[in-house]
């Protein structure tokens, strides 16, 4: 029996490349870098191959070479990778960070195959914080408004069935019931008009105004409309305002921001004990910016009522604010007009102090020489 071994002319196997590890593909690391999600690659052994710069600012402790779970503390995510790299197929798992704020991301966990390289996967993060946010504050939002408007539609059926039943012949019930019936409709009006107003700001909110509103003459006439309402409340109304400050604008929506602050002053900012009630309103100018302020020397706000203030149905005191007519929704509509103009609305107070709210607005100053 003839044996052919040493004399094959069949050639010899070619030895397989070693694969190499991942970190070496620069191009892909290149890649990686110019994606503004976080990107992760993993190796076989679940160790942190690459990061992107936007991994590295959500993970700042992530290292290369270290297992990716010494950095993210996400169980779920880091089970569904274990899998990925395991059954070769796309996953996707939640991770919520709750310290130092709540964050939501959803995490997309692929494998990834590339020639000569070992095999590994990648996972992307998509921030889902905003949505939640905003899907939550719609939620509250409905919540909030039918509360809202329940209460006074129950004040109103109550009196009704009283007026059709023990009340029928009865007329000075029937004057007090409907005295408070035309509050409680004319509270649901303010409440609405309030609603459809928000809504519309909301929808122009990309929209910049871009009228020249003359802020002096509408400051003042604003100021003179409310002096017999703060007179009435035993307040008195010092003005000092620049001429001729014109800023881009909506005058209507801008009008409305002036007689919100001035309206929430002389109704909130009355001060304690028997001091003197006193709202100072200013208008300055800038080179740049033009800046309303309303001051009051009010009890003041504690500090963790200040960043929700302009919340949509935030009140600092419920009672207080529905006996005076308010909707919850006056702070929330300012904010809005001022986001719209491209402004910002600062507020500053502590109790006792009374509160100062400014408005600073681009500025189109015409000096009085023109």
């Amino acid at each position: 029996m003839m044996r052919f071994d040493s004399f094959s002319k069949r050639p010899a196997a070619t030895p397989q490349k070693e694969a190499k590890p991942l970190q070496e593909d620069a191009p892909l690391r290149a890649l990686i870098d110019t994606l503004p999600e976080a990107i992760f690659l993993i190796d076989a052994g679940e160790r942190v191959a690459a990061a992107n710069p936007s991994a590295r600012t959500l993970l700042p402790t992530l290292r290369e070479g270290e297992p990716l779970a010494r950095s993210l503390r996400a169980p779920d995510v880091l089970d569904a990778l274990g899998r990925v790299l395991e059954s070769g197929r796309t996953e996707k798992a939640l991770w919520i960070e709750r310290l130092p704020v709540e964050c939501w991301f959803e995490a997309l966990i692929a494998p990834l195959r590339v020639e000569g390289y070992a095999p590994a996967a990648v996972i992307a993060l998509r921030d889902l914080t905003e949505a939640r946010r905003v899907e939550r504050m719609r939620a509250d939002f409905v919540a909030n408004a039918s509360h809202e408007l329940r209460t006074p539609l129950a004040s109103l059926l109550g009196f009704v069935e009283t007026l059709q039943g023990p009340a029928r012949d009865d007329p000075k019930a029937r004057e007090r019931f409907l005295g408070i019936m035309r509050e409680q409709t004319q509270r649901m009006a303010r409440l609405v008009d309030d609603l459809l107003s928000l809504s519309r700001i909301e929808q122009h909110l990309h929209l910049r105004p871009d009228t020249p509103v003359d802020l002096t003459m509408l400051v003042a006439h604003i100021c003179d409309t409310l002096v017999p309402m703060a007179e009435d409340t035993g307040l008195s109304l010092e003005i000092d305002i620049a001429p001729n400050v014109i800023t881009p604008g909506d005058r209507d929506e801008l009008a409305r921001v002036l007689e919100n602050l001035v309206e929430n002053a002389i109704k909130y900012g009355r001060p304690d004990g028997g001091e003197p009630g006193k709202i100072r309103v200013t208008l300055v100018t800038t080179a740049r910016e033009a800046i309303f302020s309303v001051q009051d020397n009010g009890p003041g706000i504690a500090p963790e009522h200040i960043p929700r203030l302009t919340e949509r149905f935030y009140r600092v005191d419920v009672g207080k604010s529905r006996a005076k007519g308010g909707t919850g929704l006056g702070l929330a509509i300012v904010k809005h007009i001022v986001l719209r103009h491209r402004g910002k609305l600062t507020i500053d107070s502590a109790p006792g102090m009374g509160a100062v709210f400014r408005v600073v607005l681009p500025s189109l100053r015409v000096d009085a020489e023109a």
